[in-house]
């Protein structure tokens, strides 16, 4: 396969179907493969980086039994335990983040889905940082009904973010407390009432690279506008703490392979980064074009100083 070729074949208006054969995405030369990635990047979706970032709403007590989760009940993690944040907290570190340029921000809360009064203090969070921040909000709160969607955009909410993980072969391996189906149906649930959605996965839980490539397409054909990219930083006491960290240029791949399949999503890259040299600066020239960032994040390795500093150099603008 001449990777130039698709590369430009998809600027101009080619997109991968399923059933095509992708497998000379596994073995292809990984520069050429980064470049092409790149040109896709900078053709359609030009220099800019997306900045996200996130507030952990709520943590622990997760009724799910996500197997690469701190938060699940279901494993032995030492998670921080705690009810919705105080409205005050998550306003103030909305504010916090439009000083520092920040694009988006999100609160983030464990369980499979956010109800009751919960819900309704989450709505008063929304509505007064809509008033009082100008920063794009975003939401993640689990399996939510069309009715708390339409809400949440009433409230100011314009994306909402709610991962499919890993490969429809691969989810039962994952969790089997709720399926693949369901995370679909969310998210097409997320597109009809008008909002963005944000959904990606992880990388490293064991699954093959054809996986990958599922996972790739699942969010091709739902029109994922944002696609966060994990790389697994496996958690002492759950079960997929022995397994092995991936290696820099297998992120890269997987990466540079998800525009080919995504040309105009933002590539998202989030927690994990911190297993790749220079912040992922390597990344940032195959493809991925957004980040999480923050300066309370441990996950990616990076905060918004440095995430600004390595744009800078690369010629990027945020």
């Amino acid at each position: 396969m001449d990777l130039k070729t698709l590369a430009e074949e998809i600027v101009k208006g080619r997109r991968l179907q399923r059933g095509e054969d992708f497998s000379f995405f596994k073995d292809c030369d990984l520069n050429q493969l980064c470049q092409g990635a790149d040109y896709i990047r900078k053709e359609l979706c030009g220099d800019r980086v997306d900045l996200c970032s996130i507030i952990n709403g709520r943590s622990g007590r997760c009724s799910e039994n996500c197997k690469f989760c701190a938060q699940s009940s279901f494993n032995h993690t030492n998670c921080e335990v705690y009810d919705f944040l105080n409205e005050e907290k998550i306003i103030q570190a909305a504010k916090e983040n439009q000083k520092e340029g920040i694009h988006r921000f999100a609160i983030v809360t464990a369980g499979k889905a956010l109800s009751g009064e919960e819900f309704q203090k989450a709505l008063s969070a929304y509505k007064k940082m809509h008033e009082s921040v100008n920063i794009d909000l975003c939401a993640s709160m689990g399996f939510l009904t069309k009715e708390q969607l339409l809400q949440l955009k009433a409230a100011g909410v314009r994306n909402y973010h709610h991962n499919i993980e890993t490969s429809r072969r691969n989810f039962p391996n994952i969790c089997t407390t709720h399926t693949y189906e369901m995370k679909l149906n969310t998210l097409k649930l997320v597109k009809e009432v008008g909002l963005r959605a944000c959904s990606g996965g992880i990388i490293g839980m064991g699954e093959t690279f054809e996986d990958r490539i599922d996972m790739a397409l699942s969010l091709s054909e739902i029109a994922v506008d944002s696609i966060p990219i994990n790389v697994l930083s496996p958690i002492k006491g759950s079960p997929l703490e022995n397994l092995p960290a991936l290696a820099e240029d297998e992120v890269l791949r997987t990466v540079a392979v998800f525009r080919y399949f995504n040309p105009t999503a933002m590539i998202r890259l989030a927690a994990g980064r911190c297993h790749l040299s220079n912040g992922g600066e390597r990344a940032f020239n195959a493809g991925a074009n957004a980040t999480i960032t923050g300066n309370m994040l441990t996950t990616t390795g990076t905060s918004i100083k440095s995430d600004k500093e390595l744009f800078k150099k690369l010629g990027r603008t945020f």
